[in-house]
């Protein structure tokens, strides 16, 4: 390929209108309830009249959320989608329409801003989801991505933290810990590439793992689940900051406490053999690691039945009063005090923090 051919597009080439054109053409459209999409100055929805409107909005930074040293553009831009879907999906709801607001240095060409855009674009192909709008800008300091999510769902069906009750089970969809144990590996051969850029590393054997921490799914699958089995939980949060996290904060909005069995907290075993790898207690992974993007959730007891043979759901304890307090019982049935030591992006932490054999202490 000569020099000419290879050469990349400088963003000042394009300018910003010429640049959103660019990186917006030939978006369709797929909801009824969107009216006007991409091309004004504000996208038109119209909710349907036995619906309410859920909106969800995040913002990603580059050597905060994530490090492109090892995360593929297009990656990140289905990942920027889908973790905002996420939220939709953990109340219940099925997303809709997305806006996306980019700012980019000098240092991104247009064919990087594009890949970005294609990872984008998939996912919403696979989400079913309208991508109605956004903005691009300048920043002086790396890469900044911010994500808003319309959803919708019944009135009837929309599902909060704080519906929580004495006795009901708690749940969660798949498995945990994998995104964390992702991490470490993708972590780990960096500090290799930078003492040896020439080493080329053998990741095949943590395909499963490096899949949970650069290309997350929100479970969508389980809300029509829930919908077809005619369950609606009494309360939902997905897991973006860890197991213990996400339980106290259920329990918090309640009002209650809960138990969690260590025992019970589903772990892949691609997870487990690279958690001790790492010298890391498995559950303590799952407890604290965070972006799994998984469901917990509540359900009445009554509606065990109707989940108990459902692959990829697993009950993990229950709910209690408030005066109980949140507990784990680990698995040579000690009880500890639940603690969150997952993800908080305005505190000062280290990543060693989570390979202690006693986060959880009474």
């Amino acid at each position: 390929m000569s020099k000419a051919e290879s050469k990349l597009t400088e963003l000042s080439e394009l300018g910003e209108f010429g640049l959103i054109d660019y990186l917006t053409k030939n978006i369709p459209i797929v909801n009824e309830s969107t009216i006007k999409g991409i091309g004004d100055d504000a996208a038109v929805l119209k909710p349907t009249a036995d619906h309410v409107t859920l909106l969800s909005k995040d913002l990603l930074i580059e050597g905060v959320h994530f490090d492109l040293t090892y995360m593929p553009l297009k990656h990140l831009g289905y990942k920027a989608a889908v973790v905002n879907f996420s939220d939709i999906v953990a109340m219940n709801g099925i997303p809709k329409q997305m806006i996306v607001g980019l700012g980019v240095s000098s240092k991104f060409s247009v064919e990087a801003l594009e890949e970005i855009y294609a990872g984008i674009k998939k996912a919403c192909e696979v989400y079913q989801v309208d991508f109605v709008g956004g903005d691009t800008t300048s920043s002086i300091s790396g890469l900044f991505i911010s994500v808003t999510v319309v959803g919708e769902i019944g009135e009837d069906k929309v599902t909060y933290r704080s519906g929580a009750d004495v006795n009901d089970l708690l749940c969660v969809s798949g498995d945990l810990g994998g995104a964390y144990m992702g991490l470490l590996v993708l972590e780990r051969e960096k500090q290799v590439f930078k003492v040896n850029p020439d080493m080329q590393p053998d990741l095949s054997q943590h395909n499963y793992i490096l899949e949970r921490q650069l290309k997350p799914e929100a479970r969508k699958d389980i809300i029509k689940l829930f919908d077809e089995k005619g369950i609606v939980p009494t309360s939902m949060i997905d897991i973006s900051d860890g197991l213990a996290s996400e339980a106290l904060h259920i329990c918090m909005a309640s009002k209650k406490g809960c138990m969690i069995y260590e025992e019970k907290i589903p772990i892949d075993q691609n997870t487990y053999d690279t958690a001790k790898e790492f010298n890391i207690i498995p559950s303590v992974a799952a407890l604290n690691g965070g972006e799994d993007y998984e469901l917990l959730f509540t359900i009445k007891q009554e509606d065990y039945d109707k989940i108990k043979e459902v692959e990829g759901v697993t009950v993990i304890g229950y709910i209690t009063d408030e005066s109980e307090g949140e507990k784990l019982v680990s698995n040579d049935n000690q009880l500890f005090k639940l603690e969150a030591q997952g993800w908080d992006a305005l505190k000062k932490r280290e990543l060693d923090n989570l390979t202690s054999d006693k986060t959880n202490t009474e």
